[in-house]
């Protein structure tokens, strides 16, 4: 497929996502004609450069060479570049087929020297936060990405940081910096903050139609900004600053965190009650106001709400500010995978064997449905906890095929003795977990488990069926 078609397939893809975002939210201005902007952002030319080729950048990049420009993609870590050249990315299908086009196209580059940002018009920073072990934020690799872009930028150019990070971030990690070489902000150098908004994996929500909060340091660099981020959001929200733009990300983010952590509370209180928290939380979002469904699940993963909090939370304890809503909640989220492998213990128990000779299955090891991503994923913490009991653990999840647990790699076993021709099947597991499953795919062989916990409250099937 050359490039061209590869731009009328995306063209027809958004058109679809329109029309299925318009049914489902006939009200939604960021719904209207995403296919008519794609097309005007063609005539965008120049070069730009976006450091950082993950969930959100890898994305980005190729809306930016979808709309006419030459695009520079930074990656510093060998591995990701490898995937990307192999077209081994994870990406929705469209976009896949848009990616193995694109690696034949002299004017989409991939390179892993920062240095090379030097010849851009327009630089996007997309290197994530990460947490430590103690699950403090870490920035040293946003912070090294950005004084490398800053070392580089010359007069002109235009710098958008699309990180999520603390609230003063663009400014300590751009504008100071670029004062200090002696180019000024809002005249030489253009820069502004527009955090990146993804959800993996959900092809009704494309960047292109999600709104985008940009914050600039002035009207010119707003202007530079808003040309940069046009074939990627179809709508931009201006606020005030960067520093709100950062503000919004992370209230964002920690939204979902509290609610999470009560969806956790509400279905463990479901259990308690001997209720089903499906059906309970199903029948209280049948109200058309002031409630927001939040599914409960084994644990939060990804880029956002189990990282973006902390962003909040530690420089507010450094000066000496309480968060106990936010606190509580991550508390929880952190708390929720030693808690299903606590309720996976008392089942292998109750079985009446010995842990020692247990086998379990932990079904899905990516972080969330319709993606190989397992950044974060629960699945990691919950098999450590039980190896470290010696349970003989597998996993199965048919997009990862392999997973890095204490510093070994998993591989994935196949449960079903249809493809599996070892004899080994599911009714040989004394529990199987389910964490994720992986739309498109036939799970039909959990009906053999002898049991199975449901992590996802919403596949009750097995012999015996239990929730977390």
């Amino acid at each position: 497929m050359t490039p061209d078609s590869v731009l009328e397939a995306a063209v027809r893809e958004l058109e679809a996502s329109e029309a299925r975002v318009r049914r489902a939210r006939p009200s939604c201005e960021a719904a209207a004609r995403p296919a008519r902007i794609v097309r005007e952002a063609a005539a965008l030319r120049g070069t730009a450069a976006v450091v950082g080729l993950g969930h959100a950048g890898l994305p980005s990049a190729l809306a930016l060479r979808r709309a006419g420009m030459r695009v520079l993609g930074i990656d510093t870590s060998p591995s990701r570049l490898r995937e990307i050249r192999g077209a081994r990315a994870d990406l929705l299908d469209v976009r896949a087929e848009e990616l193995r086009a694109r690696l034949a196209d002299e004017d989409f580059v991939l390179g892993e020297e920062i240095e090379q940002a030097r010849e851009a018009d327009w630089v996007l920073i997309c290197v994530p936060a990460v947490l430590d072990a103690v699950r403090a934020p870490s920035l040293e690799a946003l912070r090294r990405a950005c004084a490398a872009v800053v070392e580089c930028a010359h007069e002109g150019q235009t710098l958008v940081l699309a990180s999520a990070s603390h609230v003063g971030a663009t400014r300590e990690l751009l504008v100071e910096p670029l004062a200090r070489r002696g180019l000024r902000a809002g005249e030489e150098v253009h820069v502004a903050c527009s955090p990146a908004r993804i959800d993996a994996g959900v092809a009704e929500h494309d960047q292109l139609l999600t709104p985008r909060v940009v914050g600039a340091i002035g009207d010119a660099c707003y202007e530079r900004a808003a040309r940069l981020l046009a074939p990627i959001s179809r709508r931009l929200h201006r606020v005030s600053s960067p520093e709100a733009a950062e503000m919004a990300k992370l209230y964002e983010s920690a939204f979902r965190a509290v609610n999470v952590a009560l969806a956790f509370e509400m279905a463990d209180a479901c259990r308690a009650q001997r209720l089903d928290p499906a059906e309970v939380t199903a029948a209280a979002a049948s109200k058309p106001f002031g409630f927001l469904a939040h599914r409960p699940s084994a644990g939060v993963g990804g880029h956002a709400v189990g990282v973006d909090p902390y962003c909040l939370l530690s420089p507010l304890r450094e000066r000496g500010r309480d968060s106990p809503v936010l606190e509580g909640a991550m508390h929880t989220i952190a708390a929720r995978p030693g808690l299903v492998a606590m309720r996976a213990h008392e089942l292998l128990l109750r079985s009446g064997g010995r842990l020692r000779d247990a086998r379990v299955l932990v079904v899905g090891a990516a972080y969330k449905p319709g993606v190989a991503d397992c950044t974060g994923s629960p699945a990691v913490e919950i098999i450590s906890w039980l190896a470290a009991e010696d349970v003989r653990v597998d996993y199965h999840d048919p997009l990862v095929p392999v997973l890095h647990v204490d510093g070994e790699d998993m591989f994935a076993v196949d449960p079903d003795p249809r493809r599996d021709a070892s004899g080994f099947g599911p009714e040989d597991y004394e529990l199987a977990i389910v964490l994720t499953i992986q739309p498109g795919y036939d799970y039909g062989w959990l009906r053999r488990c002898p049991q199975v916990l449901d992590c996802t409250y919403g596949e009750p099937v097995g012999r015996a069926y239990e929730l977390p």
